[in-house]
């Protein structure tokens, strides 16, 4: 049956194709059907492009300043979202393989992840994911799923178990976003089907709100045409989502949109784009058009904002309260535009300020990717997928002199050994190596970067707690004949590399 719906959906795509392109070409003429075809290709056929090289990332693409971004891994395929692990491992999904898979966290400090491998496949193009109380929540198209997940380990335990069945998948925008709340729902977004239409599926062009184990599902707010992204900013507790304006009204109009979604909100799709009637559905029906909720933010038109993540660990000044949105990219504009990621600050008067945080994929003469989806860990590293080259970018943030901070204070490996190794000192051995190891502390001026509690001496400082969790001293040791850049090898012997180690190491 699968196979079947499948097939049917690449028909459907093809049929797509022949009617898009026409349009297209009518609209803006060949020469803008030139400009964005790989895009069109890329959506319907999964066409894309190589991943762009480290050196390419570093010189084409440009970050907001207190960051540093890099290229932490290609040959995904059309990964789509993401979800970082209590434990620092990278959930992503893969929608057109049927897949969730992980990237295993890099303990190895080469900045690229130690491992990947497949959690779950032959699921029905599965999109969003989240993790919340031991559970892995997968939407896919047609559903939603859940399997327990052991975050320490990185696996899933036992059967996967479908809590929703029967979500329509037909016509556009099949995608489906699940995202677990605090207040123990779990939040569903589905696109339309058209792109302006009616809806006969009340499910459809809505996001929905449900209990974990499936039950109490309903309809939570409705008009919302593709709402993909989904966040709650954390100072208030307010949900935001993303919304994609129709399309073949000329390059401007409509907006696309960022709402505040209310519960029984109505945000006017088909019936209103942004604040301004529809030239085709506008005047059909009125009351409900009424009741429209403007949205809080408005992107350019066409730029598709798909993922959206509120920064919750960020050290650096001015995104205190942010959130970062994925823009796709148009296909249907004379002249290309999105294909980066965006900052939205939000003032002390409520108003948002939107600013360019990753920039130069857009090239003059080549694409270089298509965000779709941001993801946040605890110590403030942020990943952002591309499904046009395949490739999941690292940002991390820089210090005060330039260089990109980097933390010895990585998550928990499973298995690492339960003992640091100090035991096997004597107390006087270790007080004499515990000083020469603050000299080496002090002389080599490591402070500058690093705090030895969780106060923390500068606002960039990263606090060095909890590393005989992490690390033996051996390892310790070892760590810095090579450790992760921008951090410098510092000329330390082996004697005082060990006596650094038993320092840090015998700190509370």
């Amino acid at each position: 049956m699968k196979i079947i719906k499948r097939c049917i959906f690449t028909i459907l795509l093809l049929t797509g194709l022949v009617i898009v392109a026409p349009l297209f070409i009518i609209q803006f003429g060949p020469a803008g059907w030139g400009t964005t075809s790989k895009v069109v290709l890329n959506m319907v056929f999964g066409y894309g492009a190589e991943a762009p090289s480290a050196s390419t990332v570093r010189q084409a693409l440009k970050v907001a300043d207190g960051f540093a971004v890099s290229l932490y891994a290609a040959d995904l395929g059309k990964v789509r979202f993401l979800k970082v692990t209590e434990a620092g491992d990278l959930l992503f999904s893969r929608p057109r393989s049927g897949e969730i898979l992980l990237l295993e966290r890099d303990l190895n400090g080469d900045g690229l992840p130690d491992g990947q491998r497949v959690l779950l496949a032959g699921l029905t193009r599965p999109h969003g994911l989240d993790v919340a109380d031991g559970w892995l929540y997968v939407a896919e198209s047609d559903g939603v799923g859940k399997i327990a997940f052991d975050s320490a380990k990185g696996n899933v335990v036992g059967d996967y178990q479908r809590i929703v069945s029967d979500l329509g998948d037909n016509g556009n925008h099949w995608t489906k976003t699940i995202r677990a709340a605090t207040d123990g729902w779990l939040y569903l977004s589905a696109g339309s089907t058209c792109n302006v239409c009616e809806e006969s599926d009340p499910k459809r062009a809505t996001i929905m709100r449900l209990r974990p184990d499936g039950s109490e599902f309903s309809v939570y707010a409705s008009g919302l045409r593709n709402s993909v992204g989904l966040d709650w900013a954390p100072w208030d507790n307010s949900l935001y989502a993303t919304d994609n304006g129709r399309d073949l009204l000329g390059d401007d109009i409509p907006p696309c949109e960022l709402n505040r979604i209310q519960e029984g909100g109505f945000y006017g799709w088909p019936y209103v784009n942004a604040s301004t009637p529809d030239p085709d559905f506008g005047g059909v029906k009125p009351d409900l058009a009424a009741n429209n909720i403007a949205p809080s933010h408005e992107f350019r038109a066409h730029n598709a904002p798909l993922g959206i993540r509120f920064l919750r660990h960020s050290r650096v000044a001015g995104f205190e309260r942010a959130a970062l949105v994925a823009l796709h990219g148009s296909w249907n504009r004379s002249v290309a535009d999105g294909y980066k990621v965006v900052s939205l600050h939000w003032q002390s008067d409520g108003s948002i300020v939107e600013r360019d945080f990753l920039s130069g994929l857009l090239g003059a003469e080549k694409l270089l990717g298509r965000p779709v989806d941001i993801a946040e860990a605890s110590d403030g590293t942020i990943f952002i997928s591309d499904d046009y080259s395949g490739s999941i970018y690292r940002i991390t943030a820089r210090d005060a002199g330039g260089a990109a901070v980097s933390s010895l204070t990585m998550p928990q490996r499973q298995g690492a050994a339960e003992e640091s190794g100090l035991a096997s000192y004597t107390p006087e051995q270790r007080r004499s190596l515990a000083e020469l190891g603050k000299s080496a502390y002090q002389n080599n001026a490591c402070s500058s970067c690093h705090a030895l509690d969780l106060s923390g001496n500068s606002a960039s400082a990263i606090p060095l707690v909890g590393l005989a969790e992490r690390y033996t001293v051996d390892e310790l040791a070892s760590f810095f004949t090579a450790p992760t850049p921008p951090m410098p090898v510092f000329p330390l012997n082996a004697v005082d590399r060990e006596a650094l180690a038993v320092f840090l190491l015998a700190r509370p």
